[in-house]
């Protein structure tokens, strides 16, 4: 059974209120009455690649953060202080998110793949009281540590280590009567450090209050249930796991599907879909690049009835593919790591495939001049939310110590995201490009999404990148970098050939007059394309 738009889209929008109390914890507030309401309700279906199997209840999720939470406190960890947590999907990362929210303090979750520079600055920035890692990660911590005088504690999940506490331990000595810390709604629950174009990456402050701005992603866009199992296929230190491996499912009472595997592998991962009722799946452009590479025929998917992606946009031509395989429209969303969903192609509303969809429930969404004036229908701009005279839900607190950069993402009323996007005439928003990205080519605005798209059409082309490029006649000129498909080898002539097929499918002064073969593409732990490698690398040559 699903939820969300079974009414007209209009009307959920016209009627949408989300709470805004004075004190929340996710914690006590969902988990915990979760656990109340049916105990033996599955949280958590986890396994990985030697074909281990592992579950957790959402009594057991809360009564194992309980337990954390007397260790933590038992260490020194306060409220307010900050926790930050580097684990691969293990099950204990669910735990120990929870955990940290229970105790008032924050959590800064990152990617394993942080080297110890990374975590080092990361444990300074933020004046960490606390880390949680692995056995593979607590090198580089013990290697940061010496510089960093705020670290108290330090928590390791699978395994012995002098100097460390152990996790199995904690759970066997403390006992699960912790005392519910009552949290503000506007108190510091989250920090992710996200990099921007210049300098080190910025502390993006939420409150607890963020997790209701997720009511949205779990009920509207991902379509949930407690009757769903949910597969967000999402690396857990990219904030795409807090919107759809933590708080939209568990909102709902979904049960989360987690694959703890060494690398993204399409074949596996569509064996996998076939092995196991997962009714709902979330994930990256790039994976869904990669899945319909395979032969799709080949594979059932009996349980699956919903998809969406996010993270950049979404190319039509996928769409067009996974549907005619599977039945299945992948939905796309737009939000950030300062936000919640902002804009979504929600179930219910007319897919347009290359789209964003429409505002989100609480969202008021806007393309706007340099003034900060809404523009006219098929008119680009930036991307902007109203947060006054109230700020939605979702919307980050701020950059932590650097208001410079908090202020340059206000523009009067508005937040700016940094995206450029257009809106026809029946409200949906149309990605144009990240406002940095833009291609001013001989008079010409050329958005690289939309040259990718017509790439991706062509049968040789697995994934492409596009970014400006020099030239003396034009100012810039677009140039393309394109992985190709199994089979196919790169020459002047295929070269020629994927030219002119961006001539022929979109408005040919868009079409790349450089086009360079590479094995792969700059990436974000995310799966984003780091268009400003590329480009940066472009431009210094």
């Amino acid at each position: 059974m699903s939820g969300s738009f079974n009414s007209n889209y209009n009307d959920v929008i016209t009627d949408y209120q989300c709470e805004r109390p004075e004190e929340y914890n996710f914690a006590t507030d969902i988990i915990d009455a979760w656990a109340d309401k049916n105990p033996d309700n599955r949280a958590l279906f986890w396994i990985d690649d030697e074909g281990n199997e592992k579950a957790r209840t959402f009594a057991e999720v809360s009564s194992n953060s309980r337990k954390l939470c007397n260790a933590l406190r038992a260490a020194g960890v306060e409220r307010g202080e900050t926790v930050i947590v580097i684990l691969a999907r293990e099950i204990e990362w669910w735990e120990v998110f929870t955990a940290v929210l229970r105790l008032g303090a924050v959590i800064s979750p990152g990617t394993t793949q942080l080297s110890s520079k990374d975590i080092e600055y990361r444990l300074q920035a933020a004046s960490a009281t606390c880390v949680v890692t692995n056995q593979a990660n607590a090198e580089k911590i013990e290697a940061a540590e010496s510089s960093c005088p705020s670290l108290k504690a330090k928590l390791v999940v699978d395994a012995d280590r002098d100097g460390w506490l152990n996790y199995e331990t904690c759970l066997r000595d403390y006992d699960d009567n912790f005392a519910p810390v009552a949290t503000r709604g506007d108190e510091d629950s989250m920090c992710y450090f996200t990099s921007g174009t210049t300098g080190y990456p910025k502390m993006t402050i939420h409150t607890h209050n963020y997790a209701m701005g997720h009511i949205p992603t779990g009920r509207y866009w991902l379509d949930l249930t407690e009757d769903d199992l949910h597969w967000n296929i999402s690396d857990t230190g990219w904030a795409k796991a807090a919107w759809s491996s933590y708080f939209g499912p568990w909102l709902c009472g979904a049960t989360l599907f987690v694959h703890n595997g060494a690398a993204f592998n399409a074949q596996q991962t569509l064996e996998i879909l076939q092995k196991y009722p997962v009714t709902t799946m979330c994930g990256a452009p790039t994976i869904y690049r990669m899945l319909v590479l395979e032969d799709l025929q080949r594979y059932s998917f009996t349980s699956l009835r919903h998809c969406v992606g996010a993270g950049e946009p979404l190319n039509p031509e996928i769409i067009d593919i996974w549907k005619a395989a599977t039945g299945i429209t992948i939905r796309d969303g737009y939000g950030q790591t300062e936000t919640g969903i902002l804009c979504g192609s929600f179930p219910g509303i007319e897919p347009r495939f290359g789209s964003m969809g429409k505002p989100s429930p609480g969202i008021k969404l806007a393309v706007i001049d340099d003034e900060g004036n809404e523009v006219g229908p098929n008119q680009e701009g930036d991307i902007a939310v109203q947060i006054e005279p109230e700020k939605p839900q979702g919307v980050f607190k701020e950059y932590k110590n650097d208001p410079e950069r908090t202020a340059d993402t206000r523009r009067g009323p508005w937040y700016i995201t940094g995206d450029r996007a257009y809106q026809d005439e029946d409200g949906y928003f149309w990605f144009v490009s990240r406002a940095d990205d833009v291609i001013l080519s001989a008079g010409y605005r050329i958005g690289p999404f939309e040259v990718e798209s017509a790439l991706i059409e062509h049968d040789a082309v697995a994934e492409s990148a596009v970014v400006s490029s020099p030239d003396e006649t034009r100012g810039e000129i677009v140039k393309a970098f394109v992985v190709l498909a199994p089979g196919f080898t790169a020459s002047d002539d295929l070269a020629k050939q994927l030219q002119d097929h961006v001539k022929q499918i979109t408005a040919p002064y868009k079409y790349p007059r450089k086009l360079e073969f590479v094995e792969a593409l700059p990436k974000t732990v995310s799966g984003k394309i780091r268009r400003i490698e590329l480009r940066e690398k472009e431009w210094s040559t």
